[in-house]
């Protein structure tokens, strides 16, 4: 709750700061307090819950869980911040504070996607999440790509709510209530409205996941976007969808009669997500593209922790939320220093600027799985959340030949920033720049090292 508040707070201040701050860098220092504030008071709320949470009339559910997650969510931010906050400017001098306000506009709706216990509180936390979304992606205006993509986007987002509203409706008919864990659906037998209502819900939240067969609006919207929004878009706010996916289907669709049906469905559409994210990822040329479908290939992962229905896949999508936001966050933060989005932009990377050839070599074995970074163990955590759940073998094999294939194209720029001579054109780095990025290289190394540094929380 603490974070809900100071979130939304910081985007009406944000706000009015561009209308008296006359230096337009300034503006990202104010951004950079107020997460940290928000992120503080998020932690302050802690010890209240440690012991158990509690409700606040039957509309939002503050648990341990979810003051956790806002803290991963809050802190990814405060990285994206130091990492990419002065590239607001390039994207538009004159609305700077405009884009930090609608970022903090974002992640109000996120701490709200990790904390509702009410159907209408799901659907205002994904609107509040993507309306902000659809701005970014257009921010552009002299692009007509970005134009694109804000466009259809917003088409594919306004198409996707009308589904989610249509399940919320269906749930409603069938159970005489909006409260998630009052619905008691599934446990004698299925009423078929809401088997219809469930289905769609599947069908909506894939979408704001960017779940194969509904990710067809991913790779031209990331592609399309300003890079800068591009990092924020596919990390944070796509950890936030899935809390919010993980919470609806693990506090109301859990009974054993009713999870039997959207297991399978999802099941079948995270083999699908995870096959068409890695196959269509090789055969990119742009670096930017190609983390566009790993980003749908990553979903895929995430989505286990959904269907595995027990406390180690929880842990799971708390650790790999913070071990692909911050890996990502770097990638992206790199990619904006070189003026050549293509594989051959980063050839001879690793002679002309050591230090990022070195953090994106790190960042991308995280997001391939390899030991002793973040990303093994988060791929560990889900894969064995769905292992310990029984039936979910194949699927598993499946994702262990998919992750074999991320390491191909995760390791063409490797190859082309150490293996291939050239003479990337790269913008002048600071030396705070490259301190954060030191920063973010800790994290990756220390969360794959000790990931009960984070665990432990929960």
């Amino acid at each position: 709750m603490n974070a809900l508040i100071s979130t939304a707070l910081s985007g009406v201040v944000l706000m009015f700061v561009g209308l008296f701050v006359r230096n337009k860098q300034h503006i990202k220092f104010y951004a950079i307090a107020a997460i940290i504030i928000a992120f503080i008071a998020n932690l302050a709320q802690y010890p209240s819950v440690e012991l158990g949470g509690y409700e606040m009339y039957g509309m939002i559910e503050v648990t341990k869980f979810g003051v956790l997650f806002n803290a991963v969510a809050l802190g990814a931010t405060l990285l994206y911040f130091l990492l990419s906050g002065s590239e607001f400017e390039k994207v538009g001098e004159q609305h700077v504070a405009d884009y930090f306000a609608l970022i903090f506009f974002i992640l109000s709706g996120i701490t709200l996607a990790a904390t509702f216990s009410n159907l209408l509180m799901l659907f205002l936390a994904i609107e509040i999440m993507s309306i902000p979304q659809y701005i970014l992606a257009g921010a552009d205006k002299k692009s007509l790509k970005s134009n694109e993509a804000s466009l259809k986007y917003f088409l594919m987002g306004a198409f996707s709510t009308g589904i989610l509203l249509m399940g919320i409706t269906l749930i409603y008919g069938a159970a005489g209530s909006f409260e998630i864990s009052a619905l008691g659906l599934g446990v004698t037998t299925i009423h078929p409205l809401a088997l219809c209502g469930i289905i769609l819900i599947v069908f909506a939240l894939s979408f704001k996941v960017s779940a194969a067969p509904f990710h067809f609006w991913t790779p031209d919207v990331y592609d399309g976007s300003p890079t800068v929004f591009t990092a924020f878009m596919s990390t944070v706010v796509k950890a936030g969808a899935f809390v919010a996916f993980l919470r609806m289907f693990h506090t109301s669709f859990a009974g054993g009669s009713i999870s039997q049906h959207w297991s399978l469905i999802l099941a079948i559409i995270t083999a699908a997500t995870l096959i068409v994210g890695n196959f269509s990822a090789v055969f990119q040329q742009s670096v930017k593209r190609m983390m566009a479908y790993s980003s749908i290939a990553q979903a895929g992962f995430m989505l286990f922790a959904v269907i595995a229905m027990n406390n180690m896949g929880t842990q799971g999508i708390i650790l790999y939320s913070a071990a692909y936001s911050i890996a990502t966050i770097g990638v992206f933060a790199v990619l904006m220093k070189l003026k050549d989005y293509t594989f051959e932009g980063f050839n001879g990377l690793a002679r002309k600027q050591p230090l990022l050839a070195a953090a994106t070599a790190i960042f991308l074995f995280s997001l391939a799985g390899i030991p002793i970074t973040a990303g093994f163990f988060a791929k560990y955590f889900v894969l064995s959340a769905a292992i310990q759940q029984g039936h979910l073998l194949w699927l598993v094999i499946v994702a262990v030949l998919c992750a074999a294939i991320s390491v191909y194209y995760y390791f063409r720029v490797i190859i082309a920033m150490y293996f291939k001579s050239g003479d990337p054109e790269v913008v002048p780095v600071s030396g705070g720049f490259k301190a954060t990025l030191v920063l973010a290289i800790a994290l990756v190394l220390l969360l794959g090292l000790f990931p009960n540094l984070l665990l432990c929380w929960l």
